[in-house]
């Protein structure tokens, strides 16, 4: 049995995200995936996946490789603005409590 490597988790982190956003069209979801990990893992992270994407093949989702690879999506993600940037947490947050 191989070990798990951490282009493995990468693929697989990349993918869970892509699988969430594929219930929105396509330009939405490619932004939201784009601004996600973009907001949230590390430069050093979405280097790694982009270096591996050449030789993991189908194994990364379409949308994750437009996210990583293409222009600015042109349409805005499908998140509200709250959970789009963690510097803005609690802006239009739930007023309950």
């Amino acid at each position: 049995m191989s070990a798990v490597t951490q282009v493995d988790k990468l693929v697989r982190m990349a993918n869970q995200i892509a699988t969430f956003f594929r219930s929105y069209p396509e330009e939405e979801a490619v932004a939201g995936i784009q601004k996600h990990i973009k907001a949230f893992w590390t430069p050093k992270m979405i280097a790694h996946l982009e270096a591996a994407l050449p030789e993991q093949g189908d194994r990364v989702d379409g949308y994750v490789r437009r996210a990583l690879h293409g222009a600015e999506p042109a349409a805005d993600s499908p998140v509200r603005p709250a959970t789009r940037d963690p510097q803005l947490a609690g802006a239009g947050a739930s007023d309950a409590g």
